[in-house]
């Protein structure tokens, strides 16, 4: 059974703007692939609050929610308190990576991030054991996934997050209804047309999600829909690809469940096949 798994994390990509101006990945949703390992299913996702970046990548990977996990805005730089998939896999023999930014490395690994020492980690004995981190917000997504790439090919990690930051730099930039912001999905889904492919060949299953959207004002962290409606594509045979409502708490317990880790997570079971 194919039991590693890629979480990629489009940080500030709002659900509509991946449903409309995503070709790739809504093209492999619109093919028949009902045997098929490349078989796709979105789905939408409502984000925790606040609707913000540093609280809500300690929410997907451990699936508490920011109110209880203290992690209440983007200036809060300590580690985490509870226990995520880095955690859990990691104590359980599983090899573990990201390429990321980070503020992930902050989270998991140690705080504050120093870039000579930090931003190339190899150390088994960290939660993150392998990574490749980066601090600079328009870091290219081209490089970012090259990143990636070379930890799976030479780590081959049972657990792989992959969050490239181009998207929320151009809403910021730029704002929702902005050529530049749907131009950079477009972007972004044609880089992962290149890697997808092999990763589920290579016996990955895939989630492709993001912390928050997006809104007019070039900014996030309320309650408006574009700002919280983010997507899900899961692709792979370990999905159920039937209709469900999937929680953005339940990422951690789920991704856990593909990676056939014991934990105490709440996960969707519907999800899952």
């Amino acid at each position: 059974m194919n039991n590693k798994v890629i979480l990629v994390v489009l940080d500030g990509l709002n659900y509509q703007v991946a449903r409309d101006c995503m070709g790739y990945l809504n093209g492999l949703v619109e093919q028949p692939h009902s045997q098929s390992a490349l078989r796709t299913t979105l789905y939408q996702l409502q984000s925790e609050l606040p609707s913000m970046s540093r609280p809500l990548y300690e929410c997907i990977l451990t699936g508490i929610r920011p109110i209880e996990s203290g992690i209440v805005n983007n200036t809060i730089v300590r580690l985490s308190k509870h226990d995520s998939v880095f955690s859990l896999a990691s104590a359980q023999g599983k090899v573990t990576a990201a390429a990321a930014y980070h503020w992930i490395s902050e989270l998991y690994n140690r705080a504050p991030f120093e870039p000579v020492r930090d931003r190339f980690t190899h150390d088994t004995s960290l939660n993150i054991q392998h990574g490749c981190f980066y601090h600079w917000d328009h870091y290219p997504d081209e490089a970012l996934l090259l990143d990636a790439e070379y930890l799976r090919r030479t780590f081959g990690p049972d657990f792989l997050l992959i969050h490239p930051m181009n998207m929320d730099d151009l809403g910021h930039k730029h704002g929702l209804d902005s050529q530049q912001y749907r131009n950079g999905a477009r972007h972004i889904d044609s880089l992962l047309a290149n890697y997808i492919e092999a990763w589920v060949a290579d016996g990955y299953q895939v989630l492709i999600t993001s912390d928050h959207g997006m809104n007019n004002d070039r900014s996030h962290g309320g309650t408006l829909a574009e700002e919280r409606d983010v997507p899900l594509f899961v692709i792979g045979e370990r999905f159920s690809h039937q209709a469900c409502k999937v929680k953005q708490t339940e990422l951690c317990g789920t991704v856990c469940q593909l990676l056939q880790l014991d934990h105490p997570k709440p996960f969707t079971q519907e999800l899952l096949a």
